[in-house]
């Protein structure tokens, strides 16, 4: 590794803990390495060893509590982008000098596999000047439709050592908004619906809702897998016989969640590891009948515009795979894409905000356009914003709105002149 090159670790659960740590070493022999990863499970220790980014700086496409920490302190950038392209971005337009991505062992057939995070992991070896496999021990060999592994004639080098165990989530515990948000969602969801569940507290209480139901034949298709599929799995919901696309197997490309989670996905024929240009593409989604889409976001303004990513300029999260599901949910014939929003939260003085506001606020970032917002959901139920002018849109997104703000947005809608 040279000074000034881009060293990529790939998402999640590819972090490798011993090379970054080797890396880190290296503070002050090197100068302007680029690391780049996403959603890290754990503390960057090259980012650690050098506050001062003398010799690494850190970039993210999505962040997650530790990138955010680092973003707060200045010792992280973002760089936004729409989860599905991210495959066709390492072809065209990201530079990748050095990959070093954590693998399961081989098998003895001398293939690797991605274990817990496909991504784009197969594109980034493919694109990237070197390889570098770390083996770590604890990560489940999984089974896969496509670029879910990697074969030793591949790699130009093959790390060893010994890892603590996994990095688990602690389990997402829902609100009693979030469960009221759930119910509304789970009434429009029929049997044999095929289902991608985000982040947060109201796609958690939506698959808890759907696991103690009595839907029949449910389908996965998602991004990322998490514990409120395993949930369903168990009460017998979760059984992919109906899908009208990989009937029999559940698709996911990302996997964080518990231990017994983890072990789930071991050389589990019923689930099947994808990459994102496959989970995320609308014309895949299009195909499969009654896909059902979940999602939570920040705030919504009286145009349709939502914010799922920012706190005015302070990043959050990222857009993820958010837009990408509802414009395939969209195509999918029965389908549906739920963006949910909490109709307030409250200050650290205890005052009520709502987060149905006029128009988003400067320096917060739009993660789905209005031309894309078509199901909005929150404790005060469902609307449909599609085909809708602005006015008919603004007179349905008030409706979700806090009883308390609903009078002040008719004020502000009319001051906008998008109000009768």
């Amino acid at each position: 590794m040279n000074s000034g090159d881009w060293v990529d670790y790939g998402a999640a659960h590819n972090f490798p803990t011993l090379l970054d740590r080797a890396l880190a070493k290296r503070k002050g022999e090197l100068k302007d390495v680029k690391v780049r990863t996403m959603l890290a499970q754990q503390a960057v220790q090259a980012v650690e060893s050098d506050p001062a980014q003398e010799s690494f700086r850190l970039y993210s496409g999505m962040y997650d509590k530790v990138e955010r920490g680092y973003a707060d302190k200045g010792l992280c950038e973002f760089m936004p982008v729409t989860y599905g392209n991210l495959s066709r971005l390492y072809r065209t337009h990201i530079h990748v000098d050095v990959a070093m991505v954590s693998v399961s062992p081989m098998d003895r057939h001398g293939y690797f596999s991605f274990s817990l995070t496909n991504c784009a992991a197969k594109v980034l070896t493919e694109c990237a000047g070197k390889v570098i496999v770390e083996v770590d021990e604890h990560l489940p060999r999984v089974m896969g439709g496509a670029d879910h592994c990697i074969h030793i004639d591949e790699v130009d080098c093959v790390i060893e050592g010994d890892h603590a165990c996994l990095p688990v989530a602690a389990p997402v515990k829902p609100s009693k908004e979030d469960l009221s948000i759930a119910k509304h969602i789970v009434e429009q969801i029929p049997d044999g619906a095929v289902l991608q569940l985000g982040i947060g507290g109201t796609p958690a209480a939506v698959g808890r809702l759907l696991a103690n139901s009595d839907r029949k034949d449910l389908g996965m298709h998602t991004g990322l897998l998490v514990d409120a599929y395993l949930d369903m799995y168990r009460n017998g919901r979760l059984t992919n016989r109906k899908k009208s696309v990989d009937k029999g197997r559940g698709v996911w490309t990302m996997c964080i969640g518990s231990q017994e989670l983890y072990d789930w996905t071991k050389e589990n024929r019923g689930l099947s590891s994808c990459p994102v240009s496959y989970t995320h593409a609308a014309a895949t989604i299009a195909k499969i009948d009654r896909f059902i889409s979940v999602n939570d976001c920040i705030e919504v303004d009286l145009f349709g515009q939502v914010n799922a990513e920012s706190s005015g300029t302070r990043q959050i999260s990222g857009t993820g795979g958010q837009l990408d599901f509802l414009m395939g949910a969209f195509l999918s014939e029965g389908g549906k894409g739920f963006i949910c929003v909490k109709s307030t939260y409250s200050t650290k003085n205890g005052e009520a905000v709502s987060r149905i506001v006029p128009r988003l606020p400067e320096g917060s970032i739009v993660s789905d356009p209005r031309s894309q917002s078509n199901y909005l959901v929150s404790e005060y139920g469902i609307v449909n914003l599609a085909g809708l002018s602005i006015r008919e849109r603004a007179e349905k997104i008030i409706s979700l709105a806090h009883p308390d703000f609903r009078d002040g947005l008719e004020r502000n809608a009319a001051e906008m002149g998008i109000w009768r």
